[in-house]
């Protein structure tokens, strides 16, 4: 059965997932840099926090219209201007030590992270045959964890043994290298591209991608947590460096989870996935509450890493799904928005938390946004279930008694 399926692994397919990989690694890489450089520069770590914050606010600003504004320009060009101006951005930074300017370099670059990251979804999706949106999606994310979850590394290692000058000369050559990438990118002309019909909330929003970008935003307020404060807990139950060996884990099944669950969706759908990745995180929450050895933490993080490698490409290829091809923008910008509203939710939240309590029953209590999106998903699916049982038995009745009419007549 599988040889009758269409070819995913095209040209085109792997040169997008390859360039996704590399611009996460190179924005990814100045997130885990510039607080730390203008911490240095500031002696004030709450300025340093706010460059991350000017990033995520642009970014999540500006995607939502991704999808009007390729009615004006084509996508490939729309890449390759955006690349453009995070190259400036990059190099206009070299050596610079002004605060105020820094923060603008951000907010611009925080714009082409939400520009490219939609366009690099939108494209991607354009070139997985629908039989396999699942799939297609679930190698993409992982490209997407791949290049964020090995970012944090090479920024750190940049820094303590060269500088930060040399980290945003490594993003520079980077992002020359996507830019080569996109110059072979074939034009996609989209039937939207030439029409002005709707308004901009029309290409803003889309009802059907709510409830993805709703369970994502929950699901994201966890992952904000745990890749913030993990170190926290490693310091709180005396286990140290050992605690790394959390995102090792991660990542390494990342590379495993999301294609599996891809296929999984192509074949039965959403719910068992969802269930199955809800239970799974619900249980690496609480296992991270009661850690204190490494059989416990490497437990604890395959439960955690299953919930979200089955949950976040799920959630992005059923959007996907749900709407028509000029949509596919406005689905990937809601869910992506949804990551990261979730993730500057629970990092500050969280912590808060953290503070006030442990991090073991931060942990413990952040379990309870999986609780809610699986008590949410399962209640507006059983609605939904319901609402087409009840139409099925309308249909049914009206039709027989307009066979009864019918057959009185023929009387």
């Amino acid at each position: 059965m599988d040889q009758l399926k269409p070819r995913l692994w095209t040209a085109q397919y792997f040169l997008v997932v390859f360039m996704t990989f590399l611009f996460f690694l190179c924005l990814h890489m100045m997130n885990a840099g510039f607080p730390i450089f203008v911490t240095g520069v500031s002696k004030n770590p709450a300025i340093g926090g706010t460059t991350m914050t000017a990033f995520m606010i642009a970014a999540i600003i500006t995607r939502p219209f991704v999808s009007f504004l390729l009615q004006k320009i084509e996508i490939k060009k729309t890449i390759a201007i955006t690349l453009c101006i995070i190259f400036i951005c990059v190099f206009l930074s070299y050596g610079q030590t002004s605060i105020p300017f820094l923060l603008c370099i951000r907010v611009m670059e925080g714009i082409g992270f939400g520009l490219v990251t939609t366009l690099l979804a939108t494209l991607v999706t354009s070139h997985i045959p629908s039989e396999r949106i699942g799939e297609g999606i679930g190698y993409f994310s992982m490209a997407t964890s791949l290049g964020a979850s090995l970012a944090p590394v090479v920024a750190l290692s940049m820094i303590h043994s060269f500088s930060f000058n040399s980290l945003l000369l490594l993003a520079i050559a980077i992002i020359i290298s996507i830019l080569g990438c996109s110059m072979f990118i074939k034009r996609i002309h989209s039937n939207h591209q030439h029409k002005n019909q709707g308004t901009i909330m029309d290409y803003v929003f889309d009802k059907k991608v709510l409830l993805p970008s709703i369970l994502v935003l929950f699901l994201c307020v966890t992952f904000g947590g745990v890749f913030n404060f993990i170190d926290g807990l490693g310091k709180e139950n005396g286990m140290g460096s050992q605690i790394t060996l959390f995102f090792v884990i991660f990542v390494i099944l990342m590379l495993v989870v999301r294609p599996i669950s891809g296929k999984i969706f192509d074949r039965k759908g959403h719910k068992g996935l969802i269930v199955t990745g809800s239970v799974s995180g619900i249980i690496g929450l609480i296992l991270l509450t009661i850690t204190n050895n490494l059989f416990m933490l490497v437990t604890a993080a395959v439960f955690y890493s299953i919930c979200y490698g089955t949950i976040q490409p799920t959630l992005q290829s059923w959007a996907v799904s749900r709407v028509s091809p000029e949509k596919k923008a406005t689905a990937n910008a809601m869910v992506l928005n949804g990551m990261d509203l979730g993730m500057a939710i629970g990092a500050p939240t969280l912590g808060l938390i953290a503070g006030h309590t442990s991090y073991k029953f931060m942990f413990g209590s952040s379990s309870i946004c999986i609780l809610l999106l699986l008590v949410i998903y399962l209640f507006i699916m059983s609605r939904s279930r319901n609402k087409k049982l009840k139409l099925t038995v309308d249909h049914r009745s009206h039709q027989e008694n307009t066979d009864l009419k019918q057959i009185r007549k023929s009387k």
